[in-house]
């Protein structure tokens, strides 16, 4: 059993004491949750919240369609406000939204086999509700800004319609974001209309600020989506060893019983708002952010001005602040988990907590590094204290744990430099043209444009990390890589690639990418068969934007190696080296047509013999 499964779920909760046993308590003295949440975030956010919830699973509804919804949930609050022993005001929250959603006239008309969830119980109900959203549909158009001349006129007669229209854009558009960061996005661009309105060219200037702000959603977004995906797929305890490492680096002066409270609410918030729960994801969050607000200079030197902010925007704030600095006193942690002779006794006496324990100490000391490595390391030293403490000299076993965890170490890091200097050395074009002959081999099953599309996101990585400065390289590297493995697993999920791919994808959260980059060809693929249609060459060739003729090489690359996988690196030079010659030739003449024709044949010709490929 992996070790992050064991960091005792018991344990952190426990170990959360005051402010968990708080909201307990709070809780039951709640007889209407609806009425609890309405009281906390007050008429305005409540409402906001529930037109994004409502937005967000009906993508296609228009906004005043969806206003009668919240208006009917906002009712429905206040009378529960009014007598919290109501019998409809027992019901839990999301019940509440999919009872409303299940009564709309002619759902299945608008949205089809989506109408069956209705029949099911929750929460499959809820989970069949989620399995139709659909990220940037199609039928619904980005978000239309109204005329600069008009924008800051509707703004200001009427603030509450306006956002709220924008929040409705957004939320449909975004059916996964978590609705404290729609809330907040709405507050960036009310900022940026409360200043661009004071500007003569209030157009150009919210130009601008859109860009930002469009970035923004998309980079926080893929973050949020990630971290439903590894909750859905590794579980709640695996969720919340990779937290206690996150956690750990960024606020490294935390005591560990601070860090333990935080993980347990942390992963409650993240499990409401990846189930679509967005009222008790919005209300829970501020609670949380107000708990580390009100203890800001336990947790971090860095969070003290955001703790100054509006609530809506505080929570942002808090998450994008910068890692604290390390405390200059922290011990070595070589005398207390490899030179104390007793560390089998702690190590047996509380596995789950000496564990979680050591997880945090690493972790504050190495900001450098990523969680992933630091629950590898961590698998690495207690596989070895569970060897070593059976044998008769436990110290002597684990004498050299230090030598055995720098291996984890120094692959990461090797790898990180390999692909960094490959990038700075040859650019980026030449990095993307190797990632595509690495990956197409270790999977060639799945699609061209697919395997470009997944090239390009991973040469976006190293083009964005590896220019950072060395102590940050390595996180920003793997924590990236893990999102573009991620969505390629989620792919797996529905169209299986092959068993190196479903291994690498659910064996190991911590050992994901390592798993990849060690992945070698896949044995059992069967290629197709060899298709001089997939040469297409003509005058687009000469004519092309040179990016365009760069990416059609690639796809001919990739395309070929598809019929061998096996294909060394001179064998792909020689191939590539005539394509060049043979374009560079045609685009000289005057008839590039026929010369395509005839050296094209030729060029087919000595590709199969290159690689032994019959007619």
């Amino acid at each position: 059993m992996k070790w992050v499964t064991l960091i005792s779920f018991i344990f952190l909760f426990s170990s959360a004491t005051s402010r968990n046993l708080q909201r307990v308590a709070r809780d039951a003295d709640h007889k209407s949750e609806i009425a609890h949440r309405y009281n906390d975030l007050k008429e305005e956010t409540f409402k906001a919240v529930a037109m994004i919830t409502f937005a967000q699973y009906l993508q296609r509804c228009s906004y005043d369609g969806l206003s009668k919804l919240v208006k009917d949930v906002v009712d429905l609050a206040q009378k529960c406000v009014a007598n919290e022993e109501a019998p409809e005001c027992s019901k839990s929250l999301p019940s509440i939204f999919l009872d409303e959603i299940c009564q709309v006239e002619k759902l299945r008309d608008s949205y089809g086999a989506m109408a069956d969830c209705c029949a099911k119980t929750d929460p499959e109900r809820n989970e069949c509700f989620l399995s139709f959203k659909i990220p940037q549909p199609d039928f619904v158009q980005p978000y239309q800004r109204p005329a600069s001349d008009v924008i800051c006129k509707e703004y200001e007669d009427n603030r509450v319609s306006f956002l709220g229209h924008f929040i409705y854009s957004v939320a449909r558009r975004n059916p996964f974001l978590y609705a404290p960061t729609i809330l907040g996005v709405a507050a960036d661009y009310e900022h940026a209309l409360q200043s661009c309105c004071k500007e003569s060219d209030v157009g150009a200037c919210l130009d601008g600020k859109e860009t930002t702000i469009r970035e923004k959603v998309k980079k926080i977004s893929v973050k949020q989506q990630y971290s439903c995906g590894i909750l859905k797929k590794f579980g709640e305890r695996i969720f919340q060893a990779d937290k206690l490492a996150f956690l750990s680096q960024k606020y490294p002066k935390a005591s560990f019983t601070e860090i333990s409270k935080l993980i347990h609410d942390v992963k409650d918030v993240y499990k409401e708002c990846c189930e679509g729960d967005m009222v008790e994801c919005m209300d829970d969050r501020a609670e949380l952010v107000n708990y580390m607000c009100s203890k800001h200079e336990t947790f971090s030197s860095k969070i003290k001005d955001c703790c100054e902010k509006p609530i809506v925007e505080r929570s942002q704030c808090i998450m994008e602040a910068e890692f604290d600095d390390k405390p200059e006193d922290l011990p070595s942690l070589v005398e207390k988990y490899i030179q104390d002779k007793e560390v089998c006794k702690s190590f047996e006496a509380g596995h789950d907590a000496f564990m979680s324990e050591f997880v945090y100490e690493y972790s504050r000391r190495h900001p450098e590094f990523s969680t992933q490595l630091i629950l590898r390391i961590a698998k690495g030293y207690e596989t070895l204290l569970e060897k070593c403490c059976k044998t008769d000299n436990p110290a002597d076993c684990y004498a050299n744990a230090q030598d055995q965890l720098n291996e984890h170490i120094k692959e990461t890091q090797d790898v990180v430099k390999t692909n960094c200097d490959l990038l700075t050395t040859h650019g980026e074009a030449d990095f993307l043209k190797a990632l595509l002959i690495r990956y197409t081999k270790k999977m060639p099953q799945v699609s061209t444009e697919t395997l470009l599309e997944i090239g390009k996101k991973m040469t976006g990585v190293g083009t964005k990390c590896c220019k950072l400065p060395e102590d940050k390289r390595l996180p920003c590297s793997e924590g990236y890589l893990s999102m573009v493995i991620q969505d390629m697993c989620r792919r797996q999920e529905t169209s299986p690639i092959n068993d190196n791919v479903s291994h690498c994808c659910s064996d190991s959260y911590a050992y994901r990418r390592p798993c990849f980059s060690a992945m070698g060809v896949d044995t059992k693929y069967v290629p197709p068969p060899f298709n001089p249609d997939m040469f297409n060459f003509d005058e687009k060739l000469c004519s092309a934007p040179a990016e365009e003729r760069a990416i059609g090489q690639m796809k001919l690359l990739v395309n070929l190696i598809k019929r061998k996988p096996q294909m060394t690196e001179e064998q792909i030079k020689t191939i590539a080296d005539g394509f060049t010659a043979m374009v560079d030739k045609c685009c000289k003449q005057s008839d590039i047509e026929t010369c395509f024709g005839e050296e094209g044949a030729n060029l087919i010709v000595q590709s199969r013999a290159t690689l032994g490929i019959g007619a």
